[in-house]
């Protein structure tokens, strides 16, 4: 069994897309829209076979990502070395994005960044 997609609600749906082709090297599908609902999405595929769909709907409300809270919290991307997570990392906070933690290790040993990136996605950068 593996987990075929996430799904995050986005308001900029080609923003969206553009941050994870840009930093996370996902290749987009075509976008499909059904006008009765006015839902608009893509499916981004990357390198590994992984998937995330990024939705837009009129009326989806946001989640304040400011305190801990139930349900989705982020979204782990691993780039293959400690030198790619700084990397990858001074690249996200150069270009305005928060850098929430690190790159540091974690008790648990994971080598890791947090970012607040598009939209204020979390996404977790780990070797």
């Amino acid at each position: 069994m593996r987990i075929e997609h996430i799904a995050v609600y986005v308001d900029d749906l080609d923003g969206a897309r553009a941050f994870f082709e840009r930093y996370f090297s996902a290749q987009s599908g075509r976008q499909y829209h059904n006008p009765d609902t006015g839902f608009r999405s893509y499916f981004l595929t990357f390198e590994d076979g992984a998937r995330l769909e990024l939705m837009r709907k009129n009326g989806v409300g946001k989640i304040d990502n400011s305190s801990p809270h139930t349900g989705y919290m982020h979204m782990a991307f691993s780039v293959g070395s400690r030198e790619n997570v700084d990397s990858l990392t001074r690249r996200l906070r150069d270009d305005g994005y928060e850098v929430l933690s690190g790159p540091r290790i974690t008790g648990d040993g994971y080598y890791e960044s947090c970012v607040a990136g598009f939209e204020e996605i979390l996404v977790e950068i780990t070797v």
